[in-house]
């Protein structure tokens, strides 16, 4: 049997669109959204909270988050927020998980 779940890497895990949803829906993870506001009109994962990767104050505005919170991050194809879940593991925190392939899978598996 195929894992959904992979690795955990650089303190967080890439998961799959599948896992991300599973997951999404077992706990009471705070969903963070790290694209440009533009780009929300590519969809989005319901209950969402934006904080725009390219801000000035992107990493202001993570410190101000709850760092005892598991956090799905999401962007368009899963590397800007790849690169947020290390800055955030960095940061001290510690439940990162990271949809990999992005907005663009979860599309994919919502679709289908």
């Amino acid at each position: 049997m195929i894992s959904l779940f992979k690795k955990r890497t650089a303190g967080f895990e890439q998961l799959s669109a599948e896992a991300f949803r599973t997951l999404q829906m077992k706990s009471n993870p705070i969903i963070l959204d790290v694209r440009s506001p533009e780009e929300l009109s590519e969809g989005i994962i319901p209950n969402y909270r934006q904080i725009n990767f390219f801000n000035t104050s992107f990493r202001e505005e993570l410190s101000r988050l709850d760092r005892s919170k598991s956090y799905l991050v999401y962007c368009r194809s899963g590397n800007r927020s790849r690169k947020a879940c290390k800055m955030m593991s960095s940061m001290g925190f510690e439940n990162l998980y990271n949809l990999a392939g992005g907005i663009q899978a979860w599309n994919a598996l919502v679709r289908n």
